[in-house]
């Protein structure tokens, strides 16, 4: 897949764990983990907005698109 999601190194930088996030922004820590693990076919804007809120970053900074 070209989109790499890059939720690891932004939950590392602020010392949040998986679950921590996914309290804080209402989804399930299953559905985060199928993003993290870059194996999620979509994301809803809302998500990503809650997302990037929490974390306190952009959408580019979770999201890279990389040539196959």
């Amino acid at each position: 897949m070209a989109i790499v999601v890059n939720l690891d190194v932004q939950l590392a930088r602020r010392k949040m764990t998986l679950t921590q996030l996914a309290e804080r922004v209402g989804i399930t820590q299953a559905n985060l983990s199928i993003l993290k693990n870059n194996r999620a076919k979509a994301v809803r804007f809302s998500t990503l907005d809650a997302i990037c809120r929490e974390l306190e970053c952009t959408p580019a900074e979770i999201l890279e698109y990389t040539a196959d």
